[in-house]
């Protein structure tokens, strides 16, 4: 299981909340930040788009600009699901992360969030992903566990996504095998819609053998 606390950048620029406007734009534009992380001390305020900043007075205090401020944040104790949770609620770059006492600690960035997510789905190991959709009253866990063992397969990632133009459910499966053509022709025989699947099939091409058998003929 991983924590927030384990993905830390630390050495993200923060400023205080006495701070000029004008101060924090030099300073970001340096660092080609997007956001200011504003401080009382080491407790947290909020963040401040540089959207915001633009449009303020250079010679302001960061303090002035508090209705502005972004409360986004997750705790050290948290899952990463969280801050990701948090990054997409608020469109964000990058997640500040406090300790139990709303202290400063550091935020995540939105990279390491993508590769600890790639991590969480094995994006990366072996094996074939399957995308099906199905009316959701269809949906049986059961049934697909069987289908998939049927063809000597194993699921070892499921995620459903809702299409909120459709309502369909969408299965993105992951199984342990990368040759998964006979599993495909068994979703379809039963009904299943297959959107996408990326691994390795094996279906017989007629075309593709007469084409092969006519070029050996022709001895080209």
């Amino acid at each position: 299981m991983t924590f927030c606390s384990q993905l830390l950048d630390t050495s993200f620029q923060t400023f205080d909340l006495h701070d000029t406007v004008s101060h924090a734009m030099e300073m970001m534009d340096m660092h080609h930040a997007e956001y200011a992380v504003v401080l009382d001390g080491l407790n947290y305020l909020g963040l401040l788009d540089i959207v915001d900043l633009e449009e303020a007075d250079p010679s302001s205090e960061l303090i002035v600009l508090e209705q502005y401020f972004i409360k986004a944040q997750v705790k050290t104790n948290d899952h990463f699901l969280q801050a990701l949770k948090v990054k997409s609620k608020f469109n964000l770059n990058l997640i500040p992360v406090l300790n139990e006492k709303n202290e400063w600690e550091g935020i995540i960035k939105a990279d390491t969030l993508l590769e600890q997510t790639s991590l969480l789905l094995g994006a990366s190991n072996s094996g074939a992903f399957i995308v099906l959709e199905i009316p959701r009253t269809a949906y049986a866990p059961g049934q697909i566990n069987r289908l998939v063992e049927s063809n000597d397969c194993m699921i070892m990632q499921l995620n459903t996504i809702t299409d909120p133009l459709t309502g369909m459910l969408q299965l993105v499966i992951r199984v342990n095998k990368e040759e998964v053509s006979d599993l495909i022709a068994t979703f379809q025989r039963h009904e299943y819609n297959v959107l996408y699947y990326y691994g390795e099939e094996t279906f017989d091409n007629t075309l593709q053998n007469n084409l092969d058998h006519l070029l050996n003929y022709l001895n080209i």
